[in-house]
């Protein structure tokens, strides 16, 4: 009985200590200021949008610059919620360090396709189908969407085609342009070899580019990729070719 009442003791004391050591490892100097701002850029391939001094131009503008203030007066949730609002942004984290520093980890909205339509506007889709300013700063070469292009037409169809190809590399590659005819029907420009690919209406363009890609390697690759000045894939299991 008086070894378990030891033991018991014992177990009691190693418990007070681990609480209080954890207490006084993260207990703050009363006088703790933020000394700097850490900024981590997610999906790095696209950096360039948001930089740390346009982070903290931002915060200093609307008053909660966290430089220089009492740590526990920095209130996080209140600059996510500011970084959230820029068009460029997608998703905010802050959070603060031990060493009187403030983490912010911003995920941006990454642009997939550029669209410059007939009647004036200019925009960028991002990969969830959202509108961005003109002035994104992109770095990664996206392709231009050109010709009769409706905002409610990008953001429900074309958006699709631009996700087709973010998500595959030879395409994303190869094509420069996608113009829309003022009936509605598209082409493509591509930039390796002197030729349009013309697609009819843009339903079911991942089979029609399909057939493209094998034409690609079962004959412009023997025949020369100038030969033809058109390559045309708008109806089903036909692919019909204009020489130059």
């Amino acid at each position: 009985m008086f070894k378990k009442i030891l033991l018991s003791a014992l177990l009691l004391l190693i418990a007070a200590y681990i609480v209080a050591a954890v207490t006084v490892f993260n207990r703050k100097p009363a006088s703790q200021v933020c000394q700097d701002i850490r900024l981590v850029i997610k999906d790095s391939v696209y950096a360039g949008f948001i930089t740390k001094n346009e982070v903290s131009a931002m915060l200093k503008k609307k008053g909660i610059s966290p430089l220089e203030q009492p740590m526990d007066r920095v209130r996080t949730d209140s600059i996510e919620q500011v970084l959230s609002r820029h068009p460029l942004i997608d998703r905010v984290e802050c959070y603060k360090t031990p060493g009187g520093s403030l983490n912010i980890e911003v995920s941006q909205r990454i642009p997939i396709l550029r669209v410059m339509s007939d009647d004036g506007a200019n925009y960028y889709l991002d990969d969830k189908g959202h509108i961005m300013p003109p002035d994104a700063k992109c770095v990664a070469h996206r392709a231009v969407a050109t010709g009769r292009i409706e905002k409610a037409f990008a953001v429900k169809d074309l958006y699709k085609f631009g996700v087709f190809l973010q998500r595959n590399p030879f395409w994303d590659a190869q094509v420069e342009q996608i113009h829309f005819l003022p009936d509605g029907n598209v082409e493509l420009v591509p930039r390796v070899g002197n030729h349009l690919i013309y697609l009819g209406k843009l339903n079911h363009f991942e089979s029609k580019l399909e057939r493209v890609k094998v034409f690609y390697e079962k004959a412009l690759n023997r025949v020369g990729w100038n030969k033809y000045s058109r390559i045309n894939v708008e109806f089903d299991n036909q692919i019909i070719c204009t020489k130059r």
